[in-house]
């Protein structure tokens, strides 16, 4: 076990890297930051944040000795550089396991050799690929980039062998999946917390809702059968074991129209999803960051009230400062501000978790409150 008063060390210092701070330093840890911005927002309230990039040899030698353990702010962290990490100290998740999730075509061919359920998708090395797999598919489908720079990007929707083609030339003529495009009901997430000597703790399925694939909103709980919920529940928390997983991990699926639940996506890493667990839960995904990388048991997850989390991107700032006023006059509301410097259109600023006596209202109150906010 690694306990309070010793030094835990982040690759990446945005929102999800200051939350994970936050709770560190609440539990009485210290925390370096390794991110190339010097404005970062988790860089600037850490114990120390190394300017650097991601591959610097002496930079992440610095933190490897610094640090009692390190982790990762998101995925796209080169193997190379967790590898040399950990000739230093330990890193969590397990750099392999990290790297597979980079690539969204290795990560479909693990799920589907371990026999988790996903939609049918193909393999693109080359533009010669697509004839092959457009005509197998037999219908609409989606191309998508393998190693996206972050979540959301390099996708499009394809309805013809044309049209698939002009998207493979639009991303740079590089290894892509394509995948079928299928009617979902819902957009679901399940998150949970897996310790080195394999004790879960999963919470709530959340609800999600996107505009042009990036995150805008989350309800917990989901509003879906309880069978339904505990299926996917039992499908997380049975990937984290074949993983043999220690940290946060999140596993995004879609529920179909007949019922049954397909993995879309996972990461190994707390997620926007889950930023309701911080105001609606007993311990939020951030503790069990901090609990899972220091080999500490994973903590209650319990849901104390239905929870609506709705995004604030750079677009509320269009017209000026957005009215904060408006979120202080509901006491059930609760603000959470990123510290970024330069809002732009589509950029995750902050969020707000508000929480209800049922998820319909507390929808309700999300949906009238961001309306309000704009300036």
């Amino acid at each position: 076990m690694i306990l309070p008063g010793a030094t835990l060390g982040m690759i990446g210092g945005g929102q999800l890297g200051r939350m994970f701070t936050i709770a560190a330093r609440s539990m009485g840890y210290q925390v370096i930051i390794l991110d190339p911005d010097p404005h970062s927002p988790a860089g600037t309230i850490a114990d120390q944040h190394i300017q650097a990039d991601y591959n610097d040899h002496a930079a992440l030698d610095m933190l490897g000795d610094y640090c009692a353990v390190v982790t990762t702010e998101f995925e796209n962290i080169s193997l190379a550089s967790l590898t040399r990490l950990q000739q230093h100290c330990p890193v969590r998740p397990a750099p392999e396991t990290i790297a597979m999730m980079q690539d969204r075509l290795l990560e479909k061919e693990y799920l589907d050799e371990h026999d988790f359920p996903t939609v049918a998708f193909y393999s693109i090395q080359t533009a010669e690929d697509l004839e092959d797999a457009m005509d197998e598919l037999g219908g609409p489908g989606i191309l998508k980039v393998a190693r996206p720079g972050f979540p959301g990007q390099g996708q499009h929707a394809v309805n013809s062998l044309e049209e698939a083609q002009e998207a493979y030339q639009l991303m740079g003529d590089k290894p892509c999946i394509l995948e079928e495009r299928i009617f979902v009901t819902k957009h679901l997430s399940v998150i949970l917390a897996r310790s080195i000597t394999a004790d879960i703790e999963s919470y709530p399925v959340s609800e999600n809702e996107f505009i042009k694939g990036i995150l805008d909103l989350s309800l917990a709980p989901a509003r879906i059968e309880e069978e339904i919920a505990d299926n996917a529940v039992e499908m997380a928390c049975d990937l984290a074991d074949k993983l043999d997983y220690c940290g946060v991990l999140t596993v995004e699926l879609f529920l179909t129209e007949d019922g049954d639940l397909l993995v879309n996506t996972i990461a190994p890493r707390p997620h926007n999803s889950g930023h309701f667990t911080v105001d609606a839960c007993t311990t939020s995904q951030f503790e069990q960051q901090v609990r899972t990388l220091c080999g500490l048991p994973p903590s209650d997850t319990q849901l104390l009230l239905p929870v609506a989390m709705v995004n604030l991107m750079g677009d509320l700032w269009a017209n000026g400062t957005p009215r904060w006023e408006e979120v202080f006059k509901e006491s059930r509301a609760l603000l959470h501000l990123y510290g970024k410097r330069e809002t732009k259109p589509g950029r995750k600023m902050g969020h707000i978790n508000c929480l209800e006596d049922d998820v319909e209202s507390a929808l309700e109150m999300a949906t009238s409150l961001r309306a309000r906010l704009a300036p």
